[in-house]
């Protein structure tokens, strides 16, 4: 008996040590490869790599910035986390239209439509433009106030609010930036996607330091400096990104053709947006909630909380990458009406994931006051920031599973099922655990960072047990 197509294109490619070296330089270098077709494991590595890569990149600019901004004092690491939680706002919008921009880009790419894929990626443009306009806006006059309603206290208020001016006024940068990666991704171009990020990121770091304690003929601006490295960083990034864009360096181009309103799509856009947005509100503003239960133990608390999810994004964006890399396999492998191929990369992807982040959360629960005294030299901070670290980094195997699951959901458009499991997880289960832990049980702050580890832990399970019913693929984009 012979193996049917479908079947070989299921099978891992067989590995050799050029094989390995051949498919790293292609992913990097970005190659033009029909992801519904071939190996699977094959596919999901020139995937994966360049998306790793990306989110380390996002992660390496997080914990730099907090390097940074920790010499400052504990104010000033404390500011940076309110203003953070803040940013949280803005970046479940972006998030919310990336999931939308994926999930229809990756659909048209593997119906062979690069036309509507085009046309997709303008629509998802210019909702993005004006809705960030609205938003930086709003973020710059209201600054102030809306960290006195973060809880920000006098000493706060007096470091940290030109800071907040500025990220929040600029955050039309970082919200493009987001949108149009996504495009580059759903089109099955994350090297494309990684070059921008590398770009921004790298003057955002070398900007950092200049800025803040003005080194050679910059001027010192403190922590507002901060702000300034990021917004200019992740502005210059977006404008590379639109050049590569129109130009045409992967799978899609956009041209003078295709630049049009389409009330159609964008309102396909937009529905899949809009519970995709109300999902990823669910689960960041519950952060939010995090906040204002740990801010109540004071700003030692807050700057250790800070420090701690700072190290533990550093892990999770990179293994974030991997669960986009499944996301785009969904979608195009949907379009090329291939579910099984689909489901099987999902699994594999999800396998991938979960070793990565075990090991990770091993090294973190090994090292723990080691990586947490980089960024400060206070032991009282130390000393919160190693115990959250510890905490999460146990469920890390789990959280793997959980965000390859929930972003495949999404690149087969199926954003509600999702969104339904972070409403139970996130606001049902995690803030009122975080709350009794913290104050009814004596925990204190560490009662958060237990919350947490539990939260994601158990999103995971459920996510696992819908995603293997299978309504996912019937979805239609």
């Amino acid at each position: 008996m012979h193996p049917s197509p479908e079947s070989i294109a299921l099978t891992p490619a067989p590995t050799t040590s050029g094989g390995v070296w051949r498919d790293l330089r292609d992913a990097l270098r970005g190659t033009q490869h029909d992801y519904t077709r071939g190996p699977l494991g094959r596919a999901i590595f020139l995937l994966a790599v360049p998306m790793v890569v990306e989110m380390a990149m996002e992660s390496l600019f997080a914990v730099v910035d907090v390097f940074f901004v920790g010499r400052l004092g504990s104010a000033a690491v404390a500011t940076v986390g309110l203003t953070e939680s803040l940013m949280i706002v803005i970046y479940t919008i972006a998030f919310g239209l990336s999931i939308g921009a994926t999930a229809v880009v990756s659909r048209r790419i593997g119906e062979k439509d690069k036309e509507g894929a085009a046309r997709a990626a303008v629509q998802v443009l210019a909702l993005g433009a004006l809705i960030s306009a609205v938003l930086g806006i709003a973020g710059a006059v209201y600054a102030r106030e809306l960290l006195q309603l973060m809880g920000a206290d006098a000493e706060v208020l007096a470091t940290g609010t030109g800071y907040a001016r500025v990220l929040l006024g600029g955050s039309s940068t970082v919200f493009l930036l987001f949108l149009i990666n996504a495009v580059f991704r759903g089109a099955g171009d994350p090297a494309v996607a990684m070059r921008v990020l590398i770009l921004g990121n790298s003057i955002n770091i070398v900007m950092d330091p200049t800025l803040i304690f003005g080194l050679g003929p910059f001027p010192e601006m403190g922590l507002t400096g901060a702000a300034v490295a990021s917004t200019v960083g992740r502005g210059i990034g977006f404008l590379f990104a639109l050049r590569l864009l129109t130009k045409g360096s992967g799978h899609l181009a956009v041209k003078r053709r295709h630049l049009s309103l389409e009330p159609a799509t964008m309102w396909r856009i937009a529905s899949l947006s809009g519970s995709g947005t109300f999902q990823v509100a669910l689960g960041s503003m519950s952060w939010i909630g995090l906040v204002r239960v740990i801010s109540g133990f004071g700003s030692v608390a807050m700057a250790g909380y800070t420090i701690a999810i700072r190290v533990v994004l550093f892990a999770l964006m990179p293994a974030f990458g991997i669960g986009a890399a499944a996301a785009t396999m969904v979608g195009q492998s949907l379009g090329a009406k291939l579910p099984d191929r689909a489901e099987a990369s999902v699994w594999a992807a999800a396998r991938y994931n979960a070793v990565f982040l075990g090991l990770t959360g091993l090294g973190f629960f090994i090292f723990a006051p080691w990586i947490v005294g980089w960024f400060t030299a206070d032991p009282a901070v130390v000393r919160v920031a190693a115990y959250g670290l510890r905490a999460i980094a146990v469920g890390f195997p789990l959280f793997a599973l959980g965000m390859v699951l929930e972003q495949s959901f999404n690149g087969a458009g199926d954003t509600w099922t999702p969104t339904w499991i972070n409403l139970f997880v996130f606001w049902l289960v995690q803030i009122p655990l975080a709350w009794v832990l913290a104050y009814r049980m004596g925990f204190d702050e560490r009662g958060v960072f237990i919350a947490v580890s539990a939260a994601y832990s158990l999103l995971a399970l459920v996510s696992a047990v819908l995603f293997k019913r299978g309504r996912w693929k019937l979805k239609h984009v």
